[in-house]
């Protein structure tokens, strides 16, 4: 099932999308649980079963593009990132580290991702906008020392996010990347959230391939197979240190060949758009304007 949130008839609404004949369709869930406003509380409530239910048998509404997509959880909880996490990503770092035991995690906010089909926004402050492109992963059920046979168990569904950076800014300080991850509208996610009856296992999920395209020209490409840190363990290593709940959200990483690694480097522009697709999940398109 593919879960969204979008913009009809002035007011924003969660939904799912549903194929009828070839060609998707919305069921509209806005007013179909009590107390439940938006696909976030959806997931925090438990009821992603019950709107499964609803989406086989009601009535579609209106065609997937006669609305306007919005960022996928409008109150996403905590939003954790996987750095250098790919395979070859640690060749892009030119000190020689050596290979982490442990992955590196950082913490962005909701602000700084938009939806798909809407802008990335390139600050005045800094001409370094780049694109990550990634799997993104959704609690559904919480937990805490979760194991890393029965993590998958945990997860709502997948979606897509382009992680922007703002490369410079990431530079202020040693050891911190926290300013140049979390310009407003810097980054996005979407279209959809695919819940994992519709993905599988770990190996599925390890079998997909994750590419980015700007300007139609292929940058990023790569299968979380390469992954140092795998899905499974990074939920069982975050809820080790935390209580991981529903609606929280897990940037696993991305692969080599970001703007930032190319020599000179290839950095977005006003008018660029970038593609990050995955079979099985979707492709997230956005465009980039100057702020």
């Amino acid at each position: 099932m593919r879960l969204l949130t979008y913009h009809h008839h002035d007011r924003d609404r969660f939904g799912a999308v549903v194929d009828i004949d070839g060609t998707d369709r919305v069921v509209d869930l806005t007013d179909r649980f009590a107390g439940v406003d938006d696909l976030s509380a959806l997931l925090s409530a438990g009821l992603v079963d019950q709107a499964r239910q609803i989406a086989s048998t009601a009535e579609p509404g209106v065609a997937l593009d006669a609305v306007e997509f919005r960022r996928t959880l409008p109150r996403p909880g905590r939003i954790f990132c996987i750095g250098v996490n790919y395979g070859g990503r640690n060749a892009e770092y030119r000190d020689g580290q050596d290979e982490a035991s442990k992955p590196s995690v950082f913490i962005r906010f909701a602000s700084s991702f938009v939806g798909h089909g809407q802008a990335l926004v390139r600050p005045p402050e800094s001409e370094q906008l780049d694109y990550e492109g990634e799997i993104v992963a959704v609690i559904g059920v919480g937990g805490r020392r979760i194991p890393r046979q029965s993590a998958i168990d945990h997860l709502a569904g997948l979606t897509l996010g382009n992680e922007g950076t703002i490369r410079d800014w990431v530079r202020h300080a040693k050891f911190n990347v926290t300013q140049g991850k979390n310009w407003d509208d810097s980054g996005a996610i979407g279209p959809w959230l695919v819940t994992m009856d519709d993905i599988g296992d770990m190996g599925d999920i390890e079998a997909m391939r994750l590419t980015t395209h700007v300007n139609g020209e292929l940058r990023q490409d790569d299968t979380p197979a390469t992954m140092a840190f795998p899905l499974d363990y990074q939920i069982a290593y975050l809820s080790t240190f935390c209580t991981l709940e529903p609606g929280d959200v897990i940037f696993t990483g991305t692969p080599t060949g970001a703007g930032a690694r190319f020599d000179p480097p290839r950095y977005l522009v006003p008018g660029d758009t970038v593609e990050v697709a995955v079979d099985g999940i979707g492709a997230l398109h956005n465009h980039v304007r100057d702020e």
